[in-house]
């Protein structure tokens, strides 16, 4: 009976990490990233694609975006600043717009709706990630002169 309950113990504490380190699902209207790049407190920039690491096509070298995450996660980010480390997460597929980015304004094809400069909108256009998960790279980032 020892042995039995002994084995339950060990089968019950090796399935336990497996579980632990599952990722949620992915909403319908989200998509799941991993994003190469330098951080400055809560705003990340993403960094140049390798061809090992093709990541989403959508998020271009120097693409800004706003990391939401636990506290406790978000400080081991902030510790690595200036390091070049690849971030994790989840980002609501229509938050990228198309055209060019010009002294804080995007210029993009076609017409803008009536009254689409008049609205305040959250977060003023930037882009958002739920960040899960992160790991540092090699390299370091180039800091503002």
């Amino acid at each position: 009976m020892k042995t039995f309950s002994a084995v339950v113990v060990l089968a019950a504490a090796l399935c336990a990490p497996a579980v632990a380190q599952e990722k949620k699902p992915v909403p319908k209207d989200s998509v799941r990233v991993a994003i190469p790049g330098c951080t400055h407190g809560y705003i990340f920039t993403a960094g140049p694609r390798t061809t090992d690491e093709p990541g989403y096509a959508e998020i271009r070298e120097g693409m800004h975006l706003r990391m939401n995450g636990p506290k406790k996660m978000m400080a081991e980010i902030k510790a690595h600043e200036g390091s070049m480390i690849e971030i994790v997460g989840l980002m609501k597929k229509g938050q990228f717009r198309e055209g060019a980015r010009i002294g804080g304004v995007t210029i993009s094809p076609g017409g803008s709706p009536v009254g689409a400069g008049m609205t305040a909108s959250v977060g003023g256009g930037q882009a958002w990630i739920d960040v899960e998960g992160w790991r540092q790279l090699e390299g370091g980032c180039r800091t503002k002169s």
